[in-house]
């Protein structure tokens, strides 16, 4: 099933009585959700993810603006007539409950034609069970499980009644590195086995690109890109979705585009041809960590870009250079090959750069320019 935003807004009153302008926490949504998608909802904290959420599942009611399912509007419909699956951060489980009855909840509440006999809800808690690989589960109770299988939980229990659409709120944050990663592919794997429209709720980059069909990024309430991971990171709008994607994230300098000619300090780091018809003046330039590229003796001896070397940080597969630079700020880093010949006890090194890798910004407005 599809999801539209048309003009979606909500406003808070601004808890300080001294501003009188209310919160914008989400500002104008106009967009589509494709049906059997996984969407990753993307953002720095506050910047209004879980607002959306909670609209889409009628928990929160819009300012202004519509809110569509396929053709159907459902901005004043309940919540529990709009078929939606939620799954929280905390997991929400019953302690006192097994897990059978944990995922069978929802079912118990059902009403009128809609009632199911206790041999159809036994089948379904099974079929819910089996999709999230608990099966095997279903008498413990959630303090006997751990992180990673109380998430499975959470999720058998939105599922169970298989709704139209399912929202996951920060559902990995309690879990820790290797679980978060292992999670995250089940979430994929389950997606893709119901078929389900699902929304993604995250301030990890990492998360959301590495499960979502597509990403949505907002900032303040405000959405600056959507499209698909790979898409949104070689190709960023602006300079807040440059900075926020990426791992390490994108090296910013002071530029100068002079004669056609792009520079950071003295060095002109690309020509004419990469810079094309952008009017002369100051800008800001983002490199992305592997768009730093040594010569072909991989020395770092030759280069048409100098910066302060710093330390040597060997990664198994990748080495990185850390390193400043006066038209920056705080210490940067490039990503090279392992097989460097780098002399860490050198004061500068020297690189080329991989102009897809290079991205120019408006000083004014950080609108992508190049």
């Amino acid at each position: 099933m599809k999801i539209r935003f048309d003009g979606l807004t909500k406003r808070f009153p601004n808890r300080n009585k001294a501003i009188k302008d209310d919160v914008v926490a989400v500002d104008n949504f106009t967009f589509e959700i494709p049906d059997g998608k996984l969407i990753g909802l993307l953002g720095p904290s506050g910047c209004g993810k879980s607002t959306a959420l909670n609209l889409i599942c009628g928990l929160e009611t819009p300012t202004s603006g519509k809110i569509y399912f396929d053709e159907d509007d459902v901005t004043d419909l309940p919540p529990e007539n709009r078929g939606v699956g939620m799954v929280f951060q905390s997991y929400a489980l019953y302690p006192h409950l097994t897990v059978r009855k944990n995922i069978m909840f929802p079912l118990e509440n059902l009403k009128g034609k809609d009632k199911l006999t206790k041999a159809q809800m036994e089948e379904k808690v099974l079929e819910a069970a089996k999709v999230v690989q608990i099966e095997e589960l279903l008498d413990r109770k959630p303090k006997e499980m751990s992180g990673g299988q109380q998430q499975r939980v959470a999720i058998a229990r939105s599922l169970v009644k298989m709704p139209r659409v399912l929202l996951l709120d920060e559902p990995l944050s309690n879990l820790d590195a290797r679980l978060r990663i292992q999670t995250r592919e089940e979430i994929k794997r389950i997606q893709n086995t119901t078929g389900i429209t699902t929304i993604f709720v995250t301030h990890d980059q990492e998360e959301a690109m590495s499960i979502s069909d597509m990403i949505v990024v907002m900032k303040t309430g405000v959405v600056h890109q959507i499209g698909k991971p790979q898409e949104v990171y070689d190709n960023p709008v602006d300079l807040f979705v440059a900075k926020f994607l990426g791992t390490p994230p994108i090296n910013v300098f002071d530029g100068e585009i002079k004669g056609g000619e792009l520079y950071i300090g003295d060095e002109k780091i690309l020509g004419k041809d990469y810079v094309k018809d952008t009017a002369d003046g100051e800008v800001t330039v983002g490199i992305r960590p592997e768009g730093f590229v040594l010569n072909d003796s991989l020395d770092g001896k030759e280069g048409v870009f100098t910066v302060d070397l710093k330390a040597i940080e060997v990664m198994g597969r990748d080495t990185s250079v850390v390193f400043e630079h006066s038209k920056s700020e705080g210490r940067l880093r490039a990503i090279v090959r392992s097989d460097n010949n780098i002399n860490g006890s050198d004061e500068t090194i020297k690189f080329n750069l991989n102009p897809k890798k290079v991205y120019v910004f408006s000083k004014e407005t950080e609108e992508r320019l190049i």
